[in-house]
């Protein structure tokens, strides 16, 4: 998928959970993880912002997923933040709200919440942000 199989990004795979490992807990990574197991906690992307999930058709997370790159193919009970992309493949099942940059869904994914659209901002459209908001005085400015 992806643009017909060129990939911004390599597809590297640092850790990996395998078909018949099941863990509790929050996993907080970089790099590449590629889940074919169970995860029941929260998966969350380090700081780096280069981390790319991979679930496969037979993986499961219970819990909440923020990571910038996502592919789904397997089943996810909570919500799912992909501050870049996300990919839902042919198997792919979401029990829960979908917040995405960029998203491709293949026929046959299935949604079971909301889709969000959410563009986030580079550092230069902040900074820009920033010194317009600076440039005008204060009392013009809308109070929250």
């Amino acid at each position: 998928m992806w643009g017909n199989g060129k990939r911004s990004k390599p597809m590297t795979v640092d850790t990996m959970v395998g078909q018949r490992t099941e863990l509790h807990g929050d996993i907080v990574f970089s790099g590449g993880l590629h889940v074919d197991g169970t995860i029941k906690g929260n998966v969350t992307a380090g700081p780096d912002g280069s981390a790319v999930l991979t679930l496969s058709e037979r993986g499961t997370i219970e819990g909440q997923v923020r990571v910038p790159c996502i592919i789904l193919n397997g089943t996810v009970h909570g919500d799912v933040y992909a501050s870049e992309r996300i990919e839902l493949a042919a198997h792919a099942r979401v029990a829960g709200d979908v917040y995405y940059n960029l998203i491709e869904m293949a026929m046959g994914a299935e949604v079971n919440g909301k889709l969000v659209h959410q563009v986030e901002a580079t550092p230069a459209v902040r900074a820009l942000d920033s010194a317009a908001e600076e440039a005008v005085p204060a009392k013009l400015q809308r109070k929250s």
